[in-house]
């Protein structure tokens, strides 16, 4: 008896040690950054849990069982079972409950916006969500001091841009998807955005000033690093149908799931047209597939790769001259113009954790495009003394890249002062080849219309080949010598090589081997008062060198290309109080040397020259006040001048003026009201809208009205107020936009035309409605 007791007593105790079994572990966000103030809790028994310490420390005793459940604000909730090793648990961010407090276009690595020395803005995925956006206009125009002017009637996803510049198609953005260039340098286009997936996107950042001290060349107005969505814990998934009255139809397919503790993937899809619309020759199909794919080989290994094929054909309906603008004849001058574009890409990336300080991101990507084209804006109408002569002029072009480039970089913590140190490499290798002939155009010179064209055979503008190597070596070190003050020093070198390789016997441009480099630094530095308000200030560089087909079919012209370079000085701040108001504030000075600018030669085509000297600085906010839980009101908008510094054009100086198609006025105004009821049934409505101001469309002072006078010729601008309107119910969404309500006629961009003598506008929408319904499973 006495034995069986004993036996009893041990085995008890026992079991109680085993029910109290002791586990440790750290908490880290997907940067290995510990997390401070997790809650982590015992599954099966809510009252036993702990919180991670300043260190994203803890230990925890478990009672016959060992799966916990973790959670931190701005983090999606996980569970999993620890093991007796130590546990290294990795949280990733909810983009629906972060208020843009994590960015990772600064670097590539995921951190506060405090910490942040430039002017940064984050779209979340409830912003998108909310949105119901049917082009990416939609999304990245509500971040201030933005303007990505389409024309939602006739454009077709073909696009413009102005970030601290005017509105142009020049290499002064960098378009990104999860921190890698969509595009390689020097083959840059302004409509490079119609290769993008937007159903993709969990996240947008803007990153507005030069950037090259990380991403390289061509990040100098800003960045758009578009951030794909990560699998689902859960099977999940959207059908989507939307369709308005411009003509538009769009179909959207979502499916995304975690299948086991290690492996999750994602599929996103959508497929648009346009047929009919009230811009004549708009028509457009795309369709567009981006599957991902996340593999936690262990806790301190993980695997991502990325796939996206855009496959894409447009009209090109081109600008409307001033009379049909202003009697409202949208019937394009255009009928065989055209887009075609089939970009695939392929991304492959390794994280490393090595321990607590170090992690190194292993990146291959491989890009494969084509482009081809029959340019409305490279048409031209003969006349003889003014009138038409039934005949004109224009090109088909070819261009075509495949890439392959390969980037590492390192990220090092100190033990010391909050400090860092992200090193890296890059390289990247783009066989191009480029094929343009002239063609000759038949021209009806009772409408104007371009009836019909036929290719000169041989008749070549450009037929290279090229092969475009950039490879660059960058640094970025931070410290905080105090808690509130972080000082952050970047610094890249970029090397260019162009072997071009002229494929036309005895003439264009001789066979050359060309070559660039650059030094760009950064400096800046951040003070944040507390977790809510903070300064900072910085002073970058931006670098972009000539585009290849600019630079040879330009090469043998007085007009050579240089290289582009600005100077960036920046001041800012923000401020919050957590669900109640958000401000942030920029204010820049950008110093551009041998800026590109686009002009018309005496035969009335286009071509890129050297600028001399520019000069943008203005002020950039956003606020968003919520007086209660349900209303918010936001405000975004800028400020500029942008101004010729030293520019002469034909003998005639126009140093010290206003650039042209640069307004000084940009902003969106929203007013929101969302109400939700018990997670079932929910609804909103925004009303918005979208301001420009008055522009020049020509130099300053180039008209001469033939009495001695000269003047100016200008836009005078818009005000454009929509209506969104979703209802929720369960898994099901429905949706309607009223756009440009009070039918203004308004044009996304215009410009003048000296041999027409009058303005050229690419045409906004009239009155629309548009309608979405999706059901998520």
């Amino acid at each position: 008896m006495k034995n069986i007791l004993i036996f009893a007593i041990v085995l008890c105790l026992g079991t109680y040690s085993y029910a109290q079994q002791s586990y440790k572990g750290k908490i880290v966000d997907t940067s290995n950054n510990p997390l401070s103030g997790a809650t982590i809790i015992e599954s099966n028994n809510i009252e036993n849990g702990v919180m991670s310490d300043t260190d994203g420390l803890f230990t925890i005793s478990l009672q016959n069982s060992t799966e916990i459940t973790i959670s931190f604000l701005g983090y999606i909730t996980k569970k999993i079972r620890l093991t007796s090793d130590f546990n290294t648990i990795r949280l990733t961010s909810d983009n629906v409950l972060l208020e843009e407090v994590l960015v990772t276009s600064a670097n590539r690595e995921i951190q506060k916006r405090s910490e942040v020395p430039g002017s940064i803005s984050s779209i979340n995925k409830q912003a998108i969500a909310e949105t119901k956006a049917f082009g990416i206009d939609q999304l990245v125009n509500q971040v201030p001091g933005v303007f990505m002017p389409t024309s939602r009637a006739a454009s077709n996803e073909q696009h413009f841009m102005a970030v601290r510049s005017p509105i142009s198609t020049k290499a002064l953005f960098l378009f990104l998807e999860d921190g890698l260039q969509i595009r390689p340098t020097s083959v840059f286009n302004h409509n490079a955005l119609l290769e993008m997936n937007n159903v993709s996107f969990g996240r947008i950042e803007v990153l507005k000033g030069p950037a090259s001290s990380i991403y390289g060349s061509e990040a100098i107005g800003g960045s758009f690093n578009f951030i794909t969505k990560n699998p689902t814990e859960n099977l999940s998934g959207s059908l989507a149908f939307q369709t308005n009255d411009l003509g538009l139809s769009r179909y959207e397919l979502e499916v995304s799931d975690q299948t086991s503790e290690k492996f999750g993937f994602y599929l996103g899809s959508h497929f648009v047209k346009r047929k009919e619309g009230p811009i004549g020759h708009s028509d457009y199909e795309k369709l567009a597939v981006t599957f991902k794919t996340v593999y936690d080989i262990n806790t301190s290994t993980k695997w991502t790769t990325v796939f996206d094929i855009i496959d894409f054909r447009s009209d090109m309906s081109g600008s409307l001259s001033e009379r049909n603008y202003n009697e409202g004849n949208y019937e394009s001058d255009q009928t065989f113009t055209e887009r075609e574009a089939i970009s695939f890409r392929a991304r492959t990336t390794l994280d490393k954790f090595w321990n607590d300080n170090n992690k190194t991101s292993f990146n291959f990507l491989v890009r494969n495009n084509r482009m081809d084209q029959i340019p409305s804006y490279r048409i031209r109408q003969f006349r003889n003394q003014g009138q038409l002569t039934g005949l004109g002029s224009g090109e088909v072009n070819s261009n075509r890249f495949t890439s392959f480039v390969g980037l590492i970089q390192h990220k090092l913590d100190f033990n010391f002062a909050n400090s860092s140190l992200i090193i890296g490499a890059t390289a990247d290798y783009s066989p191009q080849d480029y094929v343009s002939e002239t063609t000759r155009v038949i021209v009806d010179p009772e409408t104007r219309k371009n009836l019909d064209y036929t290719i000169n055979s041989g008749d070549f503008i450009l037929n290279y080949e090229a092969d475009i190597l950039n490879y660059a070596s960058f640094f970025q070190y931070e410290i905080s010598p105090i808690d509130a003050l972080k000082i952050t020093a970047a610094l890249r070198y970029d090397g260019f090589e162009y072997d071009y390789d002229n494929q036309i016997e005895n003439s264009g441009a001789e066979d050359a081997v060309d070559n660039f480099n650059n030094l760009t630094p950064k400096l800046g530095i951040n003070y944040n008062f507390n977790s809510k308000t903070g300064v900072y200030t910085n002073y970058s560089q931006g670098f972009t060198p000539p585009q290849v087909s600019t630079l040879y079919r330009n090469r043998n012209e007085l007009r050579g290309i240089t290289p582009s370079r600005y100077h960036n000085y920046e001041i800012g701040g923000y401020f919050s109080i957590p669900s109640k108001l958000k401000f942030d504030l920029a204010v820049y000075l950008l110093d551009g040397q041998n800026t590109l600018v686009t002009m018309r030669d005496e035969n009335d085509n286009f071509f890129s020259t050297n600028a001399g000297k520019t000069r943008s600085y203005g002020v950039e906010y956003g606020i968003t006040w919520k007086p209660i839980k349900e209303l918010s009101l936001t405000h975004n908008g800028s400020y500029a001048q942008h101004r010729y510094v030293d520019f002469f054009d034909r003998g005639i100086d126009y140093s010290d003026t206003d650039r042209k198609t640069a307004p000084n006025l940009m902003g969106t105004s929203l007013i929101t009201y969302q109400k939700n009821f018990e997670n079932t049934f929910g609804f909103s409505i925004t009303a918005e809208q979208e301001l420009i101001g008055e522009y020049n469309t020509s130099f300053e002072n180039q008209i001469d009205n033939e009495d001695g006078t000269f003047s100016t010729e200008t836009y005078s601008g818009h005000s454009i107020f929509n209506l969104r309107a979703s209802v929720q119910y369960k898994g099901f969404e429905v949706w309607g936009h009223a756009l440009n309500i009070f039918d203004e006629l308004y044009a996304t961009r215009a410009s003048f035309n000296r041999f027409r003598g009058e303005n050229s506008y690419t045409i906004g929408n009239p009155r629309a409605f548009h309608l979405g319904v999706r059901y998520n499973f």
